[in-house]
């Protein structure tokens, strides 16, 4: 049995590991290695996933379980840490739209927005926490709230609809959300970025713990889940990871936070199995 486990974990990596490079042929803008982000210098590494792996993470890879996430936990706890005011401009090096340096990419809608019309009236993008502030009462303390592996960038009337629902299937058409849905209980985004919403979700789960002060976020299979440090749904999130694996905008922001902001990275965007891994 334990054979037949290690041949299925392999498939599935090199299944993530071709799926990740078609989606990078089918949008040749977004490179590996893209020019100057903004003028803090922000660019993206050449280092491959095979180099974490022999370094970052090299006291993770081999693991599975609990053990796994564990090694993760300690791993990807180590980070520098922004205040809330820093978050703005930390989004537009890390969000910046490949096409257009003045713009960045809204999660939600995909639409490319100025950099400069970050606000909360109409018209303009503010700073979404993937992970609902109020799932986990962590609000934009520095920590949880203020981490911009979950924070991105959305069209403030998008972000109104989206509120602290859970992550589902189903639902009517989101205006002006570029192909997102919602209902009473649930938001679901658009698809090519269903992927990023559940990696950035289970990065959350991983890297706070309830060791540091905050609440300890974990995934579930629920709706509904309100003010307790839970998100939902984790049977969804995981399907979205599988349907829309990590594509080169998603990469480059995942180097950037880590060379130029955070110096954490996000572990299922260089590993996407390990969400079954662990889950």
């Amino acid at each position: 049995m334990l054979a037949i486990r290690m041949r299925t974990g392999r498939r599935k990596a090199l299944a993530f590991a071709t799926a990740a490079a078609l989606t990078a042929l089918a949008v040749p803008a977004l490179t590996a290695t893209p020019a100057t982000a903004t003028s803090t210098g922000a660019t993206t590494a050449t280092a491959t996933t095979a180099d974490y792996d022999s370094t970052y993470y090299k006291n993770a890879v081999g693991k599975t379980g609990t053990a796994l996430k564990s090694s993760l936990h300690t791993i990807i706890s180590s980070q520098t840490k922004l205040s809330y005011s820093a978050v703005w401009d930390a989004l537009k090096a890390t969000d910046q739209d490949p096409n257009n340096s003045g713009n960045v990419i809204l999660l939600y809608s995909g639409v490319s927005r100025s950099k400069s019309l970050n606000g909360g009236n109409t018209g303009n993008w503010n700073r979404e926490h993937v992970w609902a502030k109020s799932h986990g009462d962590f609000g934009t303390a520095t920590g949880p709230g203020t981490d911009i592996h979950h924070l991105r960038p959305t069209d403030v009337q998008v972000n109104s609809v989206r509120g602290n629902k859970d992550f589902d299937n189903g639902g009517s058409a989101v205006a002006n959300g570029g192909g997102s849905l919602t209902d009473s209980d649930s938001f679901e985004p658009r698809n090519a970025v269903k992927g990023d919403v559940a990696r950035m979700i289970l990065y959350m789960a991983v890297r706070y713990e309830g060791g540091d002060g905050w609440a300890d976020l974990e995934p579930n299979n629920s709706v509904n889940n309100g003010s307790n440090p839970y998100m939902g749904k984790l049977s969804v999130l995981k399907a979205w990871n599988e349907q829309d694996p990590p594509d080169a905008f998603e990469q480059r922001r995942n180097q950037v936070i880590h060379d130029s902001y955070q110096h954490n990275r996000n572990p299922f965007i260089d590993h996407p199995e390990w969400v079954e891994a662990i889950w």
